[in-house]
This record gives C-alpha cells, sequence and structure tokens, in this order.
C-alpha cells in the first residue's frame, strides 16, 4: 500500500455459532492460522478439559466459584450454561481489540451470540449450519466422549437452535470443509471493506487524496 493510504477502521467483532458438531471449533482454529489481523476470543468455562486441550489456548478453565466472582463483577460479555457446564466471554479483551482496530473471532452458542448482540450490536454473525442430521449425528456419535443420552440431548439442542438462524448475518453449511472455510473469508472481506466502518479522518484523507486532479 502506498504511503499515506493506510486505511484505519475500528476492530471487527466477528461471532460464528451454529450447532454442537456443525464445526465451529475447527472453522476457529483455521481463521486463526490462516487470516491476518484476527484473533480468537478465548472463552471462561466449567466444564472439563477434553483430550489435548490447552487452558488458555482453547478456554480458560475454572471453577464454579471463579466464574461466578466473574459473572457477579460485570467481566463477562456473556455467559450461559450449557449441557450443565457454564461458558463465559471476557469483556476486556474484546474492547480492547475493537479500541486498537483489530478484528476478533468469537465461537459461541446461540445463546452468548445473542447476549453477544446486545452489548455490541456491530458484530457480525454467522451462522454454520452441520450436514444433514445423520451425519450430524455420526459426528456426535463418533467424537466417543459421550454417552448415548447426551448425544441426544444435542441433538435435540440442535433442532432448536435452528429455530434462530433469522437472527443471524450470514449463513454456511459446513459440508464441505475447503468450500466453509472459504465462504467465511469472503464474510471477513466484505466487512473488512465496509466504507462506514473507516475512521472518520482516514475516509476524510482518502477523499481529498483521490479527488485531487494531477
Amino acid at each position: 500500500m502506498a504511503e499515506g493510504t493506510e486505511i484505519r477502521r475500528d476492530g471487527i467483532l466477528f461471532i460464528v455459532s451454529g450447532p454442537s458438531g456443525a464445526g465451529k471449533s475447527s472453522l476457529a482454529d483455521w481463521a486463526l492460522s490462516n487470516m491476518e489481523g484476527i484473533t480468537l476470543s478465548v472463552s471462561v468455562t466449567t466444564r472439563a478439559r477434553r483430550g489435548d486441550e490447552r487452558d488458555g489456548v482453547h478456554y480458560h478453565f475454572v471453577g464454579k466459584e471463579r466464574f461466578e466472582e466473574l459473572r457477579t463483577g460485570s467481566e463477562l460479555a456473556e455467559w450461559a450454561e450449557v449441557h450443565g457446564h457454564c461458558y463465559g466471554t471476557p469483556r476486556t479483551p474484546i474492547d480492547a481489540a475493537l479500541t486498537d482496530g483489530r478484528d476478533m473471532l468469537l465461537d459461541i452458542d446461540v445463546q452468548g451470540a445473542a447476549q453477544i448482540k446486545r452489548s455490541y450490536p456491530d458484530a457480525v454473525t454467522t451462522f454454520l449450519l452441520p450436514p444433514p442430521l445423520e451425519l450430524l449425528v455420526e459426528r456426535l456419535s463418533g467424537r466417543g466422549t459421550e454417552e448415548a443420552a447426551t448425544v441426544n440431548h444435542r441433538i435435540e439442542n440442535a433442532c432448536r437452535e435452528l429455530s434462530l438462524l433469522p437472527d443471524y448475518d450470514y449463513v454456511i453449511v459446513n459440508d464441505v470443509l475447503e468450500e466453509t472455510f472459504a465462504s467465511f473469508r469472503s464474510v471477513v472481506r466484505a466487512e473488512r471493506g465496509r466504507v462506514e466502518r473507516i475512521r472518520e479522518p482516514d475516509l476524510e484523507r482518502l477523499m481529498r487524496a483521490f479527488g485531487e486532479r494531477p
């Protein structure tokens, strides 16, 4: 980019949510590794770690008492109880990123997305649709970490969550991973290019610079 043409804008809060098993974590991991200028928000949870999950990387794992302290201290931008466990999004990292002009990605459930939208109305929401139900069942069952009753409960929740699809800005069907990644990249690029996000001094400067005749 030529000197003097750098465009400064406010940071964008991207939300990806959808039913369990839709592939939200895979999309978030890909975005963090393959897209510049985007940071992944690390949620707080009371659930136990799974597999090779690491504290501070995948989640901040805390006890119920600590979670309650964060909640009552207004340190969470949203929180919800899902499948018997509490999840929450720390507020401070979001505010810092947006102020600095950095984009942040939140991988949260539909309850959390609704709360975030109330606090951050400019957040960009994407609903990740799972493939057909039979494949979703296969994905959830193939995890090998949950009992059949838990899998059935998640499937019931997935059906209810689909009713909230009209509240989202974008929808991506996660059938082929490469196509899912490409679709999300397009969403990010489009939102980053919105004129309304350019900070006023830079917008005025650009209009003057490119409007002058040589």
